[in-house]
């Protein structure tokens, strides 16, 4: 802490009075110590400055209102972090250069100021803006310029942090030289505890873009990966069938065609998934909801999962009268696809597949479920991650992006539903979401109800 003596701005008057008696200084040590709390808690600026300049504001007795006013590096000015007395909002458009009325002269010189009579206020703010003039005559509501005024620098070491700065409304000559020591105390740790959250605040800018770099680098290894064997096979097959010196039949030549479709299938789908999770990471993701019939459009798209999956058998088990719901078709048809993909990779055996509905309360409920060797504990909770993949413990390469969950997880999110899986080694996996059954389908069937009976 610093030990040079407070400057006191003069206008003709001296200070006057003795220092705080015992049971202030007991008081002050009390608000010291509550102050050093708050500030281990680790809360951040805007929960934690209001608190320590309103136990300031109760301790000093002539301290009426105040202000905590930071250094903001863009612009070299200080912005009002918090207040006391005075309106918050208003007062966030309050923005002094270094040098300019009270705060500004005590943030450029670094050292504490006491402004013990009107006359002294009124000279350290007549260079103050007409902007910020303003700003601060409204965010005043009306007090006016204080009568007196005490202003203390934040520094943490030699880095300028703000200015803590207290006014008087009601008497001229209401602080002293002997509140300096304590409020510079005060000071010191209110910088400190700023200091120490912008460290920690950086660090965690650092951490989140060293994660969205190992993202990144793992979003190009995986499709690195993933696309290697397609474009292997692709590449070994079409030279196959180039080469003038070979001869095939029909048939083997149709098998191999065949293969090449369907690795372009596979890289069409890792591109699909690639710009699906692009479009949604930029907030671009747009519904276009209609009545929507689920067990036809599941049948739908189990008739075209099983031209691909001849080793599984899938049964669709909706109940008869299953409500329409409003959605968008083409995205619960993704969301369909990419669980009953998932179903058919990860039970490579084959085996049955479900794709049941039922209808609890307001919402439906859509599962799927496989005969697969389901998914550990711990990795159940980190399905809807990002490229997250689980392993399937069968000695094999499940070809996938990692990113068809988390797609799907956003769709059903944007309908008002949730999704989730249920699932034990061994004895396959189950994946479940829901719908909200709300909207015009929803309506008109309530509406025609009453008319039926």
């Amino acid at each position: 802490m610093r030990s040079e003596p407070p400057s006191v701005s003069q206008a003709g008057d001296t200070v006057a009075g003795g220092g705080p008696s015992p049971a202030e200084q007991d008081r002050r040590l009390l608000t010291l110590f509550e102050i050093a709390k708050v500030l281990v808690a680790g809360h951040d600026l805007e929960t934690m400055l209001p608190e320590l300049l309103a136990s300031l504001i109760q301790t000093i007795e002539a301290a009426d209102a105040g202000m905590l006013l930071l250094h903001d590096p863009a612009d070299g000015r200080l912005v009002v972090q918090a207040t006391q007395g005075y309106d918050q909002d208003t007062m966030r458009g309050f923005r002094l250069a270094p040098g300019e009325s009270m705060s500004g002269k005590v943030f450029q010189s670094g050292r504490p100021e006491i402004y013990p009579t009107p006359e002294a206020t009124a000279a350290a703010m007549t260079d103050m803006t007409p902007e910020n003039r303003e700003v601060f005559q409204r965010g005043t509501a009306g007090l006016g310029q204080p009568l007196s005024a005490i202003a203390v620098p934040l520094v943490k070491g030699r880095a300028k942090v703000g200015v803590l700065v207290l006014h008087n409304q009601h008497r001229p000559g209401g602080f002293v030289p002997e509140d300096v020591p304590f409020l510079q105390a005060v000071a010191d740790l209110i910088a400190i505890a700023i200091e120490d959250t912008r460290l920690r605040e950086e660090l965690q800018a650092a951490r989140s873009l060293s994660e969205a770099n190992r993202l990144k680098a793992e979003l190009l290894s995986t499709l690195a990966h993933e696309m290697r064997t397609p474009l292997t096979s692709i590449k070994g097959y079409t030279t196959a069938l180039l080469m003038e010196e070979a001869t095939f039949s029909p048939e083997t030549q149709q098998e191999f065609l065949q293969i090449v479709d369907e690795e372009c299938d596979v890289l069409q789908d890792l591109i699909h998934d690639l710009l699906e999770s692009s479009i949604i990471e930029a907030g671009f993701l747009r519904l276009e909801p209609q009545p929507v019939r689920l067990p036809r459009l599941a049948k739908s798209v189990i008739d075209d999962i099983a031209n691909h999956a001849p080793r599984h058998r899938f049964l669709v088990d909706f109940p008869q009268g299953f409500p329409i719901v409003d959605a968008d078709p083409r995205r619960i048809v993704q969301v369909l696809r990419n669980l009953l993909d998932n179903a058919v990779k990860y039970s490579p055996h084959g085996g049955l597949v479900v794709v049941r509905g039922e209808v609890h309360g307001e919402e439906i409920v859509v599962s799927v479920a496989d005969q697969g060797g389901g998914i550990a504990p711990e990795d159940l909770n980190r399905l809807f991650e990002k490229f997250f993949r689980v392993k399937s413990g069968l000695g094999r390469h499940v070809v996938g992006s990692g990113l068809g969950l988390p797609i799907s997880r956003t769709i059903v999110e944007s309908h008002g539903g949730h999704i989730w899986a249920e699932s034990q080694l061994g004895q396959g996996t189950t994946f479940f979401f829901t719908l909200p059954l709300k909207g015009l389908s929803q309506e008109a069937v309530e509406q025609k109800e009453p008319s039926d009976d």
